[in-house]
Parts: C-alpha cells; structure tokens; sequence
C-alpha cells in the first residue's frame, strides 16, 4: 500500500512509497508492534530459513543466523558515517552491488533515502530495519529483521572493515529478499543496482570505442552526482575474477570515485581514482598508493588525493592507463542530462508497460520478419525541438521486469532491444508488409543480456514507432519502458469521453456496462475483465486466461494504473467490436485482439 514519507533533505517535500510486506504493515506499524509485544521482529516474508540463501543447492556449510548483538557486544547501524570503506565483499559473487552501494555512500542525500539513517541497537529498537529501493517506476519500502547469515560468529557476505558496523549487511538483505534471495545477487551489472538506488537513467561507454572527450564527460559525471562504475571484459569464464600482474581483476566490478587532474613535472596529468570492493587488491603500476610519481607533486596536493595509503582496495591510475586496462564504464545519471553538454535541462518523462507473451506479442527482433509484426508496439510524438535546435533529444530505457526472482524458476535475463520507425498517421499497429519494407530510423546498439538496455538518441519532429523485443521469437518476459525527452513528447493516449449531460444513447449505455464491471472504484482490472466482461454471452470468449487479461490492461492502460479506466475502456471497446466481426476469420480471439492492438 503506498504511503508518503519526507524526503531526507528536509525540503519538507513527501514522497510515496509502497510498503512490500505481504500483510500490508509499514515499518513503523511493525516497530511499534513488536515494542508493545516485547518481541524481536521476526520476517514472514523472508524468513531465516536455506530457501533465502540458496534455490539451486543445499546450503554448503554450517550456516547460523544471528542478530548483531549476538556477533558482538556493542552494535550499531552506522558508525562514523556511512563510507566506502564500510563496505567488504563476503563469500557472494554480488561484486557489481558493492560497487554501487560504495558509489551510493558519495552521494549524502541519495545515501539517505536508500538508507534511513535514524535507526539504530539502540532506543527503539526491534529488530527491524528499512531500506528504500527503487523497482519498476516504484519506490518501495522493504524491511527486513536483523537475522544475518554468520559461519564461526562472522558474517558471511557483505561486512564492513569495523566489525560492529552493520548497515552495509543490512542493505545487502535488503536487496536480496528484494529479489527472492541471497543467490539471486550472484553476478550482476552495476548499473542494475545504482539505478535501483537512484531511480536514474544509466547509460554505458567502451573505453577503446570512446568519445574523444570521455574525460570530461567522466568528470561532469562525477560533479554532478552521478554514480559510476567499470570492468574488464573476460574472454571465457576461466577468466572470471582472474588477477592480472599489475593488480586488477578481470570480470570484476569496480566503482570510480574520483576523476582529477594534477600538476606533474610541469605538465596536466589526468587521474582517475578506481575501488575494488573486496577492500584489497589494488592497482600496482603508475599512481599507486606508494608509487614514485607522488614524490613529484605538490605535497599539499598528495595529502588532498591520498588520504592514507592503505591496502583499502581505492587507488589512483592515469587516465590513458585506465583507459588501457578497463573495457567497459556505467554511469547512472540521477537525471537524464548529457554529460557531453554545458548545462542542465529539464526532461519529460513518459513511461509505457508491456508484455510479450508466447504465441501472441512474443515476436523476436527484426531478423524474425514473420512475427515481428506481432511484438507490442507503441507510438510516440515528437512535436517539438530542443530549445534553439531543429532536432528532439530523446532517451529510451527499455528495462525487464523480476528476472533476477524468476531465476529460481529457472528463468534469467532475456537479450532484450528495440527499434524505432517513423509512423503513418492511420493505424494504431502495423502489419507484417509496414516492417519488410519500412527501415528504422534508430535503434539499440546491439541485443544483450542485460536488465535494461538504454540509448541516446536526436530524432527529426514526427510520429514514431517503439518496438521493444526479445531477440529470439516466444520469449516470455514483462518490461517497462522510460522515455525521456527535452521538450514534452506525446504518447498516444485515447481522447478523452465527451461529459455526461453530453453523452449519446451508446455512449450512456457503455457507461452503465463499464460501471457494472468495475465497481465502486471506477476501475477495471485483469480479473474483473476475466469474469464480468469476458464471460458475457455477447462478447465470451473459452479459455480467455488472467494472463491475457493483464496484457490487454498493459496494452490500453495509457495512465499506468494498472486497470481500466473509463476512457481507456472506451477505446477498448471500439476495439472489441471490430476484434468480434473478425472471428468467423481468425479462430484464435487472442490473436484477434493482439492484431488489432
């Protein structure tokens, strides 16, 4: 259920978020419960059992869950501040989180939304902690007990450097019960995780394939807030976590925490300071902790950049050698300005939720040219250029939903893209013909195995065309699509219903029919269509299943409400009418309506 909280920044601005629990109770709710009980909180929802640890294997050591005070005597939240330094990868291939979650603790305001600070072992306490985390357009509110998996009295994943500190721990359950398990987390992109901690826009470079400029945009990054991670590509997973001779790990997620430039023997010298989240194993070469060229600077400058030079897993590199080493850079902007351009601008934002489902909007990309066609299509309008530009900015995030808890179905990321194509004026979707000989005006850069693929792009003013799509045809997968424009860009949304006192004969009766269905809260949802709609004598249609029902509300629902309204039941109606006369053609009525769509 959502409810609004107060920002951290003491704006006195509120914001809404949902609480996960599966009995509704917000945090709070759950303290105060537990305080008058005098009972520790304990989690239903994600109890200290093996299943949130493991789906794949039986839980391979002796493992103990224990509260912080049973670990040690003298617990707490954050001690100092929270710090990138408080963060230490345990027995979990959940590098890529780490390196967000040091890339969060730079970030003081966005640091306190994800992580609450007013919670502590102290006054108040349940054994309950919260934690804010962004999914699907959503801000939710996950809370867990303070139960932590521990081998011999020591934590076993995610722990910081002072082992009395426990937010880090805490945050790391947070996530995983977020997405089913502790497994759940194992490899990972950052970006995935920074964008789940900022609700941002993320967008990826190649560092051999890189724009001349890539310095700049690195430091713009950094200035404004942006967090930022890299790795090296491997070649095979033999490679996997591989460390090479100068100290740096292959298929490993590292995050960049600085980018400076220094006076060296008379000459600007770029750097850019890297941290490993095991909190060890550092760069050796040039610009190490102890490395030569920092005799040759000024020293007031070294204490600046070097703090200490501990073994803490944060090193400074020259640019050129980072560059030389490291194959791949995330940033996930808290807002979606180009980091290649002076200033800032405000951007719209429209937001679309589909499906493809096997055997009806599952139609692969273009290579699959016979059922392209059937995969969902959206339109977009681009009406006007960016201020004192003939072109419209536009970034598009096509991101899959739940793969990461569907994976103990046996289910992981879809390789996901999209195309997009300029749009006649006189058809909702277009058919097999409009695709085989119509090409895209833009499209992703490539397929990939990612949970969010995102791109950049200045189109001409015009109606377009948004064709999300699996990369092989009848895969099954739900999405969500972020758009973000300059200027206002239009989703093609249903006009609205003329008024009542202005309604014809078939219109009021419409509206009677709709207000049957949908109840006192002048809505209809998947299972109200399923039983009250579907199930009438002049439109019942056998074997019509809940899952359809949804993608036909994902479809028609413009305002993301996840039900159905009554102008957008309205258009789906007129729909429905012609979706009826095609029938006696087409013996499926679910590829009747997904045609018509």
């Amino acid at each position: 259920m959502p409810y609004s909280v107060n920002l951290p920044s003491g704006s006195g601005q509120a914001t809404l978020v949902n609480s996960t629990q599966a009995d509704g109770k917000t945090y709070e709710q759950l303290r105060l419960e537990c305080l008058q009980k005098g009972k520790l909180f304990e989690d239903p929802d994600f109890p200290a059992v093996g299943d949130s640890l493991f789906f794949s294997q039986r839980v391979p050591v002796n493992f103990e869950w224990k509260r912080p005070g049973e670990i040690c005597k003298d617990p707490k939240f954050i001690t100092g501040g929270a710090t990138r330094t408080d963060i230490c990868q345990g027995q979990l291939g959940d590098c890529w989180l780490l390196a967000a979650i040091a890339s969060l603790t730079l970030h003081e305001e966005t640091l306190k939304r994800v992580v609450p600070h007013d919670q502590s072992f102290d006054r108040g306490y349940a054994g309950i902690f919260h934690f804010q985390l962004w999914q699907h357009n959503k801000w939710l509110d996950v809370v867990v007990d303070d139960r932590l998996p521990c081998v011999r009295n020591n934590l076993v994943f995610v722990h910081s450097a002072d082992n009395t500190e426990f937010w880090s721990a805490l945050l790391e359950k947070a996530y995983a019960k977020l997405n089913g398990s502790y497994e759940s987390l194992k490899g990972g992109s950052t970006m995935e995780a920074m964008e789940d901690f900022t609700g941002g826009v993320g967008e990826m470079y190649e560092t051999k394939n890189a724009p001349t400029n890539l310095f700049l945009i690195l430091k713009k990054a950094v200035e404004r807030g942006s967090m930022l991670g890299c790795s090296i590509d491997i070649t095979s997973s033999a490679e996997s976590e591989a460390q090479t001779t100068t100290g740096l790990v292959k298929g490993h997620a590292y995050s960049i925490t600085g980018v400076e430039e220094v006076n060296y023997r008379g000459a600007k010298v770029q750097l850019i300071r890297v941290r490993n989240p095991w909190g060890q194993v550092e760069w050796n070469g040039p610009w190490s902790d102890n490395s030569r060229e920092w005799s040759a600077i000024d020293s007031s400058e070294k204490n600046r950049l070097l703090h200490n030079s501990l073994d803490d897993g944060e090193f400074w590199m020259e640019f050129g050698d980072f560059k030389a080493n490291y194959d791949k850079i995330e940033i996930c902007n808290l807002t979606p300005d180009s980091l290649s351009d002076d200033g800032s601008k405000k951007w719209e934002v429209n937001l679309f939720e589909g499906n493809w489902i096997r055997g009806s909007t599952a139609g692969g990309c273009r290579n699959y040219i016979d059922t392209f066609w059937t995969n969902p299509q959206f339109k977009l309008r681009l009406d006007h250029p960016d201020d004192g530009d003939k072109m419209c900015s536009v970034i598009v995030a096509l991101l899959q939903k739940n793969r990461r808890r569907l994976r103990k179905e046996g289910l992981d990321m879809e390789t996901i893209g999209f195309a997009i194509y300029e749009a006649p004026d006189d058809q909702d979707h277009q058919g097999k013909d409009f695709f085989r000989y119509n090409g895209s005006k833009a499209r992703s850069r490539s397929y990939i195995n990612m949970r969010e693929v995102s791109e950049r792009f200045r189109l001409p003013p015009g109606n377009y065309l948004l064709v999300p799509t699996t990369f092989q045809p009848h895969h099954e997968a739900d999405f969500l699509i972020r758009i973000f424009s300059e200027n206002k860009a239009g989703a093609m949304y249903p006009p609205k219903p003329n008024p009542p006192e202005e309604e014809t004969d078939e219109e009021k009766g419409l509206r009677r029919l709709f207000e049957q269905i949908a109840g006192s809260d002048n809505a209809i949802s998947a299972r109200e269509l399923q039983h009250s709609l579907f199930s009438r004598k002049e439109v019942k249609f056998d074997g019509l299943t809940l899952n359809t029902c949804h993608s036909i509300i994902n479809l028609m629902d413009v305002d993301n409400t996840g039900m159905l309204e009554f102008e957008e039941f309205k258009v789906f109606w007129e729909k429905l009418k012609k979706w009826i006369v095609k029938i006696s053609v087409l013996s499926d009525p679910v590829c009747v309506f997904f045609i018509q769509a």
